[in-house]
């Protein structure tokens, strides 16, 4: 059975997957780098350290019943978005073990971005991968991004993106992880967050912060610092946090939903792996697709799916 090998590395995580083109399903391994307690997140030359740690592992887990003449493709995550100047030195390392592992099998060998690879596994898991053919909107909200974009097909790229709207400050993960390390959690703090919030027993009332489709979320981080020294209980203060990012989100889709017209929404990242974001979020938009949790953190799924449409040519 042909299959499509993924490679991604992230600042969050090492991950393989593969791709089988035969019954479209998945095999993935991750691993989250490690940050030590207390720190927001590691330095380029750490990440790529523990990449090269933990990138064999993955693979050995992912490719193991698998032989190299069925390798179709291997494709890498090369950067984090699909625009000049967008490079993070973390990405060299899946990159360059694409390209030696297509090398030695004769596999061919396929870029793409970090963040395509997310939309890609959002498509995936929403079943909605014929939206690679049409115009959609698409949320990438991480640790790095929070980002509206408008997608269209691309002959190349597979998907273009045009961006629509972003955060002018803080990014949505960012946000989320400093007010959870605030509150004593260990980064990355989505999980532990989503699960404190879930204990709230008094919300605020929110008022997102938008210029036109952008954001700025620097606020909700001071406000919750404000919120601890004024001794309300970490509970109050994590599901202000998500009722912030929520309303945030659900701003900039109205506005793009004006501004393009009614098409497809499609919501990846790792922000968008929290239930009380997404069950809010639903609810105002029903038809809006998401990532399954364990795709909408960072992974290798939509890089092995970018090769196999590659390849395939659909």
């Amino acid at each position: 059975m042909p299959y499509f090998l993924g490679i991604d590395t992230s600042n969050y995580t090492t991950s393989a997957a593969i791709f089988r083109s035969e019954d479209c399903s998945i095999v993935q391994a991750k691993k989250l780098l490690p940050v030590k307690e207390g720190e927001l997140g590691l330095r380029q030359s750490d990440a790529v350290f523990h990449h090269t740690r933990q990138l064999p592992e993955m693979v050995e887990q992912v490719c193991g019943q698998y032989r190299p003449e069925s390798l179709a493709a291997v494709t890498a995550s090369a950067r984090p978005r699909n625009m000049e100047g967008s490079y993070m030195p973390c990405f060299l390392c899946g990159e360059g073990f694409a390209r030696s592992f297509g090398a030695l099998t004769g596999a061919p060998v396929y870029t793409t971005s970090h963040q395509i690879g997310h939309i890609l596994a959002a498509l995936y898991s929403a079943q909605r991968l014929d939206l690679v053919n049409q115009r959609s909107i698409a949320f990438h909200v991480s640790g790095g991004t929070t980002d509206c974009l408008l997608c269209e097909p691309d002959p190349e790229l597979l998907i273009k993106v045009t961006e629509l709207g972003s955060s002018l400050d803080l990014k949505a993960g960012q946000a989320v992880d400093r007010v959870g390390v605030m509150l004593g959690l260990r980064f990355p703090c989505g999980k532990e967050l989503e699960r404190l919030a879930e204990k709230a027993d008094r919300h605020f009332k929110v008022k997102a912060v938008l210029k036109e489709g952008s954001c700025c979320l620097s606020g909700v981080e001071n406000k919750c610092r404000s919120m601890l020294e004024n001794g309300e209980k970490p509970e109050n203060i994590a599901a202000y946090c998500l009722d912030f990012i929520t309303e945030t989100i659900l701003g900039m889709t109205g506005w793009a939903l004006e501004k393009c017209g009614d098409l497809p929404l499609i919501y990846a990242g790792g922000v968008m792996s929290d239930q009380l974001i997404r069950s809010k979020i639903i609810s105002r938009f029903p038809e809006a697709g998401f990532a399954a949790p364990e795709l909408s953190c960072d992974n290798a799924v939509g890089t092995a799916i970018f090769g196999y449409l590659k390849q395939s040519g659909e």
